[in-house]
């Protein structure tokens, strides 16, 4: 009996937890478009996006490998991570679940920035300059669709 409850309690503990980052990230992201003058839609799994210039090539799909310029900043406007202008080319099966949603929303050619909450990005974990249940800005634009 006390196993069951202290299992239910984790469980509850854990769904709260992670119901706040998600909403947290919201607020992150809700304030800083609204910060910034921003025009950005929500996709619904808690992405955000702006779309500068759809682009007039390929669409990438989930198997695509794609070549993308990039500047990625947290939301205080630190730089963690940018390509060069040749951008950097990968399978996009190989990135953040950001990119893997964020990044079919252009074709070849389609420059944008990429609201990113936590939760889609590098999670609880932190990675390199980038601290735990970090929401993530990137300034795309899709090079090449293979």
């Amino acid at each position: 009996m006390k196993r069951l409850f202290f299992l239910t309690l984790l469980s509850s503990i854990f769904i709260v937890s992670s119901c706040t980052y998600g909403e947290l990230d919201d607020d992150i992201i809700l304030q800083y478009i609204a910060d910034n003058n921003l025009n950005a839609e929500p996709t619904g799994s808690g992405l955000y996006f702006i779309i500068n210039s759809y682009g007039n090539g390929k669409v990438p799909n989930s198997n695509s490998i794609v070549t993308v310029a990039y500047k990625g900043t947290l939301t205080d406007g630190t730089i963690f991570d940018q390509s060069g202008v040749d951008g950097i080319t990968f399978p996009l099966t190989n990135v953040i679940q950001g990119w893997q949603e964020g990044i079919p929303l252009f074709s070849e050619g389609g420059s944008g920035i990429l609201l990113i909450p936590s939760a889609l990005g590098y999670g609880n974990q932190a990675v390199g300059s980038i601290p735990a249940n970090s929401v993530l800005i990137f300034e795309v634009t899709l090079l090449n669709v293979d």
